[in-house]
């Protein structure tokens, strides 16, 4: 697989000719990520994670299928009618990539905002983008995770906490729209230095091989 990470939380994978997207979201470069796309994960309803109007646009463009919880039928629109609800557990394969859903639920943010679907997934059973939530999966060893390293419901001793039981052999930072250069500066010292693991925060375009 060739991953290709644009900002925030989204991942454009490539493999055997398929272009597999995840969470092209409002922060990311949704239009660019989504040129090509045969199907696009969804790892829950946030804008910040799926731009129903980027979407909309590209599905005018070229047909795509989107796999995601069933909760974001009444998020999608127009483009519900391509929508192929997962739940937590379930293996599939999306443009040609093996894929496992893991997890169910969105982190709590606070106890007054309710809370949401979110689903992980693992990708060829080496590659985990695990949306807004901490869930670690337990009958595999990951090689390559992206962990949420900021964001309005995380705190930095769990998000260390999270990369140690997943104990991959590499973590990118992911979900870090929101920080500045002395946010980043800060954090990638600390998770390189925390983790456990080979950390890196990868430009938004950059490519590695999964």
């Amino acid at each position: 697989m060739r991953l290709t990470k644009y900002a925030h939380s989204c991942l454009r994978v490539e493999h055997d000719g398929g272009v597999l997207v995840i969470d092209p979201g409002m922060f990311s470069e949704p239009a660019l990520a989504l040129d090509g796309a045969d199907a696009v994960l969804v790892t829950h309803e946030h804008p910040d994670h799926l731009d129903v109007a980027a979407v909309n646009r590209q599905l005018a463009r070229r047909p795509f299928v989107i796999h995601g919880p069933a909760s974001l039928a009444g998020t999608l629109g127009d483009a519900a009618d391509v929508l192929h609800p997962v739940a937590p557990g379930e293996s599939f394969t999306a443009a040609g990539v093996p894929v496992r859903a893991h997890g169910g639920r969105h982190a709590v943010i606070h106890p007054d905002i309710p809370v949401i679907d979110n689903l992980g997934y693992l990708l060829n059973d080496v590659v985990y983008h695990p949306g807004d939530a901490l869930f670690v999966p337990d009958d595999v060893q990951v090689d390559t995770l992206f962990a949420p390293i900021h964001a309005p419901w995380s705190k930095f001793s769990e998000v260390v906490d999270f990369i140690r039981a997943v104990a991959p052999r590499r973590v990118f930072a992911l979900h870090d729209a929101l920080l500045n250069d002395n946010g980043y500066a800060v954090l990638d010292r600390q998770y390189t230095a925390l983790s456990g693991s080979e950390y890196r925060r990868l430009e938004p375009g950059s490519r590695i091989d999964g």
